[in-house]
């Protein structure tokens, strides 16, 4: 074994999501980074139990081992993760629509086996020169494939996030399984779409090009926020450099695995759960002193108040309640107020939605939602263009009747680009 890798891992929620559903793993072995797919189902469970699975073949390889052996590590490895979600959704039905991207690379001091499964990528750069070493299991990738769109158009097609493999537990996924020969200087770099999704190859390589892992890592996930990524952002950087001597290694400088993302939240929360799973167990009983009023250690002394006098006080007559009335009025105005508040913020976040559909025939930017209620539209026209709908593809056309959704002004202009440069061409 003449190499070795430096690393770092790096996962952020994102500006958008309310939880991170990515999860990641960086050791001297194994890099590995799972997306999961799910939302109220759970994709921060799928994504953190593939990572387990996955984490456990971080470990020296074996002498005189194959490149045939390293990958059929890694395929068993995926698919006791698909065994071990499998185990999940069975004790929990509610799960059953979760799932999870892999993509893992383990190394043996001079090669990746690359097992990959759904959209995350792997990345190789070389010599100044960028390789995506991994091919996107999507539906927006076989239309690419086939030539129908570009890879920019791809970054704005409303089913961008459609995914045809995944590991969910019920459908055994065939994933993608390789090796890759490595060599010093070469840098590694896994994400989940959180980063390709916004980042072209020409950006990416520009960061990868200088400083050290841990920075390239940081400004990987920077850029991709800046750039207005709406998902879970996850990055893991590594570079392959020379393996010191034994005698040279100190243990102070040798780097302790990484674990980024969901599966570390969850594994934090499992260490600090109270006693009995969250029961904080029975208090101790409070034992009266021996020597109180002659009473043995245990015993309850007797009411002090006659039984008369507590008859009394509980039939007594109480002082009527001051203010009633302005306390219901001040509940009602508070309940207003944050009803209004409510009303408010719901209209403002409504304003910066868009979406594309049609407007007398003539594709139109509309800012809104694409809904109405008790008959009342919830959207206004923003921004005619000058292309007709009957100019459009069948497929564009259907889509755009039923109107687009686009996260802000911008993708709905990229939108409406792809459109024109559809109009006329008679692709279905």
């Amino acid at each position: 074994m003449t190499l070795q890798l430096r690393y770092a891992a790096i996962s952020d929620v994102g500006k958008v999501r309310k939880d991170n559903q990515d999860s990641g793993y960086a050791g001297p072995w194994l890099l590995a980074v799972c997306d999961g797919v799910g939302g109220a189902a759970r994709g921060d469970l799928a994504s953190s139990t593939a990572v387990q699975q996955l984490r456990n073949l971080d470990d020296p390889p074996e002498p005189e081992h194959t490149a045939e052996e390293l990958v059929s590590q890694v395929a068993g490895a995926l698919h006791r993760a698909h065994d071990r979600i499998a185990e999940l959704v069975e004790h929990d039905p509610a799960l059953s629509s979760t799932s999870t991207t892999a993509t893992v690379g383990l190394f043996d001091g001079e090669q990746l086996a690359i097992g990959h499964v759904g959209d995350s990528r792997a990345y190789l750069f070389r010599e100044q020169g960028l390789t995506q070493l991994t091919h996107d299991h999507t539906f927006v990738q076989t239309l690419i494939d086939d030539g129908r769109i570009t890879e920019t158009e791809a970054r704005y097609h409303p089913h961008r996030n459609l995914i045809l493999k995944a590991i969910d537990g019920q459908r055994e996924a065939e994933p993608d399984l390789f090796v890759v020969p490595l060599q010093a200087g070469d840098r590694l770099m896994l994400c989940s779409d959180g980063v390709c999704g916004v980042l072209d190859d020409g950006r990416i390589a520009d960061v990868l090009t200088g400083g050290s892992a841990d920075y390239a890592a940081v400004e990987l996930v920077r850029a991709s926020l800046e750039a207005g990524s709406s998902d879970n952002v996850t990055c893991i950087v590594a570079d392959v450099v020379e393996a010191p001597a034994d005698d040279a290694v100190d243990p102070d400088e040798v780097a302790e695995p990484q674990l980024v993302g969901a599966a570390a939240e969850l594994r934090r929360r499992r260490l600090f759960k109270g006693h009995r799973s969250g029961d904080t167990g029975e208090l101790e009983p409070i034992v009266v002193d021996d020597d109180a009023e002659g009473l043995p250690a245990g015993a309850i002394p007797d009411d002090p108040l006659d039984p008369d006098i507590r008859e009394a006080l509980r039939y007594a007559p109480r002082s009527p309640r001051r203010f009633v009335w302005l306390r219901r009025v001040l509940v009602i105005a508070i309940l207003a107020g944050l009803l209004w508040v409510a009303a408010a913020a719901a209209w403002s976040w409504a304003q910066r939605q868009y979406f594309v559909g049609v407007d007398g025939n003539v594709v139109t930017v509309f800012r809104g939602l694409n809904t109405s209620f008790a008959g009342i539209d919830l959207s206004t026209p923003y921004m005619r263009t000058d292309l007709a709908v009957a100019d459009l593809p069948t497929y564009d056309a259907r889509q755009v009747e039923q109107g687009v959704t686009q996260s802000n002004l911008t993708d709905a202009r990229h939108y409406i680009d792809t459109l024109a440069s559809h109009a006329g061409t008679g692709a279905e």
